[in-house]
């Protein structure tokens, strides 16, 4: 884990994950999906924030006492758990068809990107918006032009029926 060096340090972290989140919620945005640029950002940046406040913590408590036992990664999987409740908020179900689960994946996805930019871990987070942009667009295209008409057969008010497993 990286220490906090200083103030410019604990300003930058959750700039960069608002940052990458708008990369990412832009994407949505554009696309006209439920959470997209605000949510992707503030999802994000709280991600960050409960990642720092738990390191400052965890740094004042080892300092002050060495008695005292915390785990951080406690306040992770907190963070994980609810962002899972937000993403599933996102999911639902109509005219028997599930429509949301990648709006909800791109959440977990800036959730976790929030949580690398509050520890400093600023590569992981940039390779983690590079690739989640290649998924959400470059495929999201193949996905639209290519294999989409295959599962309708050509029809466009069919799209999201796909063929039956071949077994």
């Amino acid at each position: 884990m990286h220490e906090l060096a200083d103030f410019p340090e604990i300003v930058l972290r959750p700039a960069v994950a608002v940052i990458g989140a708008g990369v990412l919620g832009w994407e949505r945005e554009v696309h006209n999906k439920p959470a997209g640029l605000r949510t992707q950002m503030l999802v994000a940046l709280g991600a960050s924030i409960f990642t720092l406040a738990t390191l400052e913590f965890y740094r004042a408590i080892s300092l002050a006492a060495e008695t005292i036992r915390i785990d951080p990664l406690r306040v992770v999987e907190g963070v994980v758990g609810g962002i899972g409740f937000l993403g599933a908020g996102c999911i639902i179900q109509a005219r028997g068809s599930v429509e949301g689960i990648t709006t909800a994946a791109t959440i977990w996805v800036v959730g976790a990107l929030g949580v690398c930019c509050g520890l400093g871990y600023y590569a992981l987070a940039a390779t983690t918006v590079l690739l989640a942009l290649v998924v959400l667009s470059v495929l999201g295209f193949v996905e639209k032009r290519v294999l989409e008409p295959r599962w309708s057969g050509g029809k466009a008010d069919n799209l999201r029926e796909k063929p039956p497993d071949p077994e």
